[in-house]
């Protein structure tokens, strides 16, 4: 699974390195070095949006054409169709082998895919019964990690039409199967896309499954990263700080994931 992720880069660094089209985030998060489930994060996404249009075209009820965009969502999927938006919390992975066919999901990875950004994520190696070390795996030339996602809207019943909090957007992380040096680690790891399939995978007008299927049948994405084991201090999510991300010990030897 992937339950911690860190995510330092500013929201500039972000709209140039996805090349945004569209600012849609109403805050600047501060850099996380420990995300943690139920928290705000940054996601990718593309969708129409208001400002796509001006107002003469508004009139004629014209589609505003779907743009790029970077959003503020919850960690932890809420499905439309929830009756308590708690059900988020247990929702913050989604294995890629069941997306078309779970209820929750199936929906979403049709028409509403997205990217969350990271600089890497932390898996935890159990050494023995008692024991796990956790490890800090991130592109090992410092390129963001675009992990796929899926991201849904909540409408809370309890709000009036026009609180601004009448909408829950939440988003989940898709996970895959860890292969080589990574699944000794753990077996399991965020399905990351490369750049040159983030514009398909956003693309809201691709609803053909076996086609979306197709971007996620790559295992190139886990070559040229590394891993190191960081401090358990990374265990409670209270903790945050660069120095999360420092090797636990020196005579502890990286390791690389190389292409086959």
């Amino acid at each position: 699974m992937c339950g911690r992720y860190a995510s330092a880069r500013k929201r500039e660094k972000l709209l140039q390195e996805f090349e945004i089209g569209y600012d849609g985030t109403s805050e600047e998060l501060a850099a996380d070095y420990n995300v943690a489930p139920t928290k705000k994060v940054y996601a990718v996404l593309t969708r129409p949006h208001e400002d796509d249009k001006d107002k003469d075209n508004k009139d004629k009820k014209e589609k505003p054409e779907p743009t790029r965009q970077l959003r503020v969502l919850k960690w932890g999927l809420v499905p439309s169709w929830a009756k308590d938006p708690s059900v988020g919390s247990r929702m913050i992975n989604a294995r890629v082998e069941t997306l078309a066919e779970k209820p929750s999901y199936r929906r979403a990875f049709a028409q509403r895919r997205c990217l969350l950004p990271a600089d890497g994520y932390y898996e935890w190696y159990k050494i023995d019964k008692k024991t796990k070390q956790p490890y800090f795996i991130h592109p090992a030339d410092g390129a963001v990690m675009a992990m796929a996602g899926l991201y849904e809207f909540w409408k809370d019943p309890s709000r009036a039409d026009d609180d601004p909090d009448k909408w829950l957007v939440t988003c989940t992380v898709i996970t895959t199967t860890a292969e080589d040096q990574l699944g000794r680690i753990h077996d399991r790891m965020p399905m990351i896309i490369t750049p040159d399939k983030w514009e398909d995978w956003l693309d809201p007008g691709l609803t053909d499954l076996d086609r979306v299927r197709s971007l996620l049948d790559d295992s190139s994405a886990q070559r040229g990263l590394a891993a190191y084991p960081v401090s358990s201090d990374v265990n409670n999510v209270r903790n945050n700080g660069p120095h999360l991300l420092e090797p636990e010990s020196e005579e502890e030897s990286l390791f690389r994931i190389s292409g086959g």
